[in-house]
């Protein structure tokens, strides 16, 4: 079983006088959606409310056979709205609500089959639940992997010095860490993404038993790098037209997640043998992960591909040009 713990919300978008149109949303949601495309069994733990809004993302998640072990409750769906005016420009306003009361007393029941643990993004950060879901991880940990992208929303945490520390928190006890180059950017003003990245993995070097076997930086265009006790390594980005990039870095994270389980480098009695992974291997972690963006950004919205289209998208591609690697230091 893997678990995503993490908000899930509506996309709002009110044009003037038009009714709004909502989308179902959330990065850990996208991800729980993401793996049980790719054929793995999810559970997604998170909160909505017994509302219309909470309505649409019940059915969206049952719709893509996660499994939601967390009944709603009676407080509002959190929203992210974009009101658009004449000109195009945005500007958001977020109603959010992100607490998990009673969550502890369940973990025990609800982890027991978990190997792999996600989380991340405005669930790591805001209070009081991102308190909640540090527990978890700790919890955790004993028995599975765990997974971790900031993926950071200024907008909505703009203390970055607090951020930092709470990002921090989460790496220590991460095996896989996955950040956009821009979350780092943000983290560290003063460090290159990549340096930013070295300094995350050199966690595990200085903490016997904790700390990332593996952080990867997705970059845009440029494409996603990573780096490992083994090396560091990149891939290219797959030639695609794009429709638009929601939820490209949810597939990508659900797809580096699935290469890993399907390598059997999932749970905590595996974790030696993630550190031991190697650059070649990662690099074709990392193309596959890329392969599956590339399916998202080429179709509206936050789509992630199953695990046949992505099969097939593959198979039709020529032979991927080697990705670089070099030692880590």
């Amino acid at each position: 079983m893997l678990t995503v713990i993490g908000e899930a919300l509506i996309d709002e978008v009110v044009r003037g006088t038009q009714e709004p149109v909502a989308h179902v949303g959330g990065s850990p949601m996208n991800v729980a959606v993401g793996l049980a495309r790719l054929g793995h069994p999810v559970q997604f733990l998170g909160r909505f409310g017994r509302d219309p809004y909470g309505t649409l993302i019940s059915a969206h998640l049952h719709d893509n056979s996660v499994l939601l072990p967390i009944p709603p409750d009676e407080g509002a769906t959190s929203i992210a709205r974009a009101v658009v005016d004449d000109d195009g420009a945005a500007s958001y306003v977020f109603e959010l609500a992100w607490d998990l009361p009673g969550l502890e007393d369940r973990l025990d029941f609800l982890l027991e089959a978990t190997t792999v643990l996600h989380t991340g993004s405005i669930a790591a950060m805001l209070q009081p639940g991102a308190s909640q879901v540090l527990r978890a991880v700790r919890q955790a940990r004993p028995r599975a992997t765990i997974s971790y992208d900031p993926n950071c929303r200024p907008s909505i945490i703009p203390d970055v010095e607090y951020a930092r520390r709470e990002a921090e928190n989460f790496v220590r006890l991460a095996d896989v860490v996955k950040a956009s180059d821009e979350d780092l950017q943000w983290l560290y003003p003063d460090l290159d993404p990549l340096t930013a990245a070295r300094n995350w993995l050199a966690i595990a070097a200085g903490h016997a038993g904790r700390g990332p076997a593996v952080v990867v930086v997705t970059r845009g265009v440029d494409g996603p790098w990573a780096v490992c006790a083994g090396g560091e390594t990149q891939a290219r980005v797959p030639a695609t037209e794009v429709a638009d990039t929601v939820g490209a870095g949810d597939s990508f994270m659900a797809a580096l997640l699935s290469a890993l389980v399907d390598r059997e480098l999932d749970g905590a009695q595996r974790r030696d043998s993630l550190h031991s992974l190697s650059a070649e291997e990662l690099a074709r972690i990392l193309h596959y992960a890329a392969e599956a963006a590339a399916v998202t950004v080429s179709r509206p919205g936050a789509n992630p591909p199953t695990r046949e289209e992505l099969r097939t998208r593959i198979a039709a591609q020529e032979p991927a040009p080697s990705s670089t690697s070099a030692a880590a230091e």
